[in-house]
């Protein structure tokens, strides 16, 4: 039996940890591409540049059309064109990330993600998740290892919207049911290798930090200013949820997004809501008790993550909508990572019963 355990060479992160990037960057070569939408480049475009010049790294900003797609993909390499940078840096949310690996990956170069929500685990890990125009899910890429540094400042985090730290805690939430079942079942982790225990310490720890932390964190982001509560949420939302999914392994409540955002509305929904909307799936697949699935919906009201489909953005919970998210997420790789096969009619039935709660 092999066991892989994948992870960035280097994690940083607190308030005000921007402003040092440059000391990081230094450490991995002399020449990079910012990429970052229009948005983000505003935010710390300059912070990021101030600090790599005074690092004696050349710097050279490159737009984020918007969206992962392949074509964006193809239009930003070739931009780059035959100078490729040392270091390319993705800053933003997953979508820049995601691109900014693959880019990375085509282009040779180092990468390394900033993050600036805290919305899923994606700056941590080594895929990359391609939609098309319409944002339905396409394709799995993957870059050669993981980031060379992920970076996250907690001071820009926490100006983010509240739904997309929810987004994080719903993506993190997740993974101890999936690490367990995919373990359980015999699945594969990320790296087509058996899980290490160590991820399914992480994916534990990860979901009692997650619990644990949430008021608090709630309130720091209410209050504008981090708390140990909100660092705790913010690592296990982006660091401990990433490295847990990686060598962990995935089960039902990713396998739910084929279906998912397959549906229009709920395409639009953040990943991190998709997966905890999925999670119930799996739960009610799992058959837990009253009082479990009780408890559990009591923390979606409070981390504010949504409970029918209808919250997810759906027009409406037709037979129709449920056939369609279950017979798409049926067939979905992460679904064999169970103690049973699941069908169509399984997850259709489990549907029917969260929108009945």
């Amino acid at each position: 039996m092999m066991i892989v355990f994948g992870a960035p060479r280097r994690y940083v992160q607190g308030p005000g940890v921007l402003a040092s990037i440059g000391q990081e960057l230094a450490a991995i070569g002399k020449t990079a591409v910012l990429l970052a939408d229009d948005r983000v480049m505003a935010l710390i475009g300059a912070t990021v540049g101030d600090s790599a010049g005074a690092a004696g790294v050349t710097l050279r900003p490159l737009p984020f059309g918007g969206e992962i797609t392949y074509a964006e993909i193809a239009r930003l390499v070739a931009e780059i064109g035959d100078e490729t940078p040392d270091i390319v840096i993705s800053a933003g949310g997953g979508k820049t990330i995601d691109t900014g690996k693959i880019v990375a990956r085509d282009t040779g170069a180092a990468f390394v993600s900033v993050p600036t929500i805290a919305s899923n685990d994606s700056p941590t890990s080594h895929i990359a998740v391609i939609y098309d125009a319409e944002h339905k899910l396409v394709g799995v890429e993957e870059h050669k290892s993981n980031p060379d540094l992920v970076l996250v400042d907690t001071d820009v985090i926490i100006k983010a919207p509240l739904d997309l730290l929810s987004a994080g805690v719903g993506d993190a939430l997740v993974k101890v049911f999936e690490v367990e079942q995919c373990i359980g079942s015999g699945g594969k982790n990320v790296f087509g290798a058996q899980s290490p225990l160590s991820a399914l310490a992480l994916a534990r720890a990860c979901y009692t930090t997650v619990r644990d932390n949430l008021d608090g964190a709630y309130a720091a982001h209410a209050a504008g200013t981090p708390t140990p509560a909100f660092e705790a949420l913010v690592e296990a939302a982006v660091l401990m949820s990433g490295l847990a999914f990686e060598s962990g392994g995935l089960s039902v409540s990713h396998g739910m997004t084929r279906g998912l955002s397959a549906v229009p509305g709920i395409a639009q929904a953040l990943h991190g809501h998709q997966v905890a909307y999925g999670l119930l799936v799996q739960l009610e697949l799992e058959q837990r008790d009253p009082a479990f699935m009780e408890d559990m919906r009591a923390f979606f009201r409070a981390a504010k993550l949504p409970l029918t489909l209808r919250e997810l953005g759906a027009d409406q919970a037709s037979n129709s909508t449920v056939g369609t998210i279950a017979e798409l997420s049926a067939a979905a790789a992460h679904m064999k990572k169970f103690d049973r096969e699941i069908t169509a009619t399984d997850i259709a039935e489990a549907i029917n019963r969260i929108e009945a709660a």
